[in-house]
């Protein structure tokens, strides 16, 4: 989904503005970033990656959230909406709401044309450094490929990508395996505009993220 950069305002009010607006907004030091609908196709794959993780995780300690689900990176104080997170074990909440987690065990995130470098880059600087991430996979919305970025022992990253409907990635940290068929179930997949802002939050390069 894309994000558009608004005015400054501290946590406090960011908090406040999300308990009442009807337009879910991104917070990142100071500033907010107003989240506007995914595209159809962007819709159904997400749709189609929830329900591939909630029917291997039913009956296990996790859970699978749609990108209603807000997060928030502590060392970095970005709040956001992945597209999908999943959390095994109990999820950890900011205070006594149960709105805002800090836990996230995978995060997925659709890659938009507006989005992608963002989604990449500076985002996923932020993402690294949440202690109970495992895996952080990206899914494009232009051709059949899905990307996987898995957290070793020693703490590195390692890379995967799969780019074929017959092709499937595997999450080991939490035995499931998702194949692209699933992800691309009815998907018509859309051209990319190469009209893309490098590692910038999206729409706004003159307030880097």
């Amino acid at each position: 989904m894309t994000a558009h950069a608004k005015y400054s305002i501290t946590e406090d009010e960011y908090d406040a503005l999300e308990a009442t607006s009807a337009v879910k907004h991104e917070y990142f030091a100071g500033n907010i970033y107003a989240m506007t609908g995914g595209t159809e196709p962007h819709n159904l794959i997400a749709g189609n990656v929830l329900a591939a993780f909630h029917s291997q995780l039913r009956k296990r300690p996790c859970r699978v959230y749609a990108s209603d689900q807000r997060i928030k990176v502590l060392a970095t104080g970005l709040q956001t909406y992945p597209d999908i997170t999943i959390v095994c074990g109990q999820p950890q909440f900011i205070g006594k709401s149960r709105v805002t987690i800090v836990n996230p065990t995978v995060i997925i995130e659709v890659l938009s044309p507006s989005t992608e470098l963002y989604d990449r880059g500076m985002k996923f600087h932020n993402y690294r450094t949440i202690e109970t991430l495992t895996d952080y996979v990206l899914i494009a919305q232009d051709s059949y490929r899905v990307e996987h970025y898995s957290r070793q022992e020693s703490g590195i990253w390692e890379f995967r990508d799969a780019v074929d409907l017959d092709a499937a990635i595997t999450l080991s940290s939490i035995e499931c395996t998702l194949a692209l068929a699933d992800v691309y179930e009815k998907v018509e997949l859309t051209p990319t505009n190469p009209d893309i802002r490098q590692g910038q939050a999206p729409d706004a390069a003159e307030e880097a993220k």
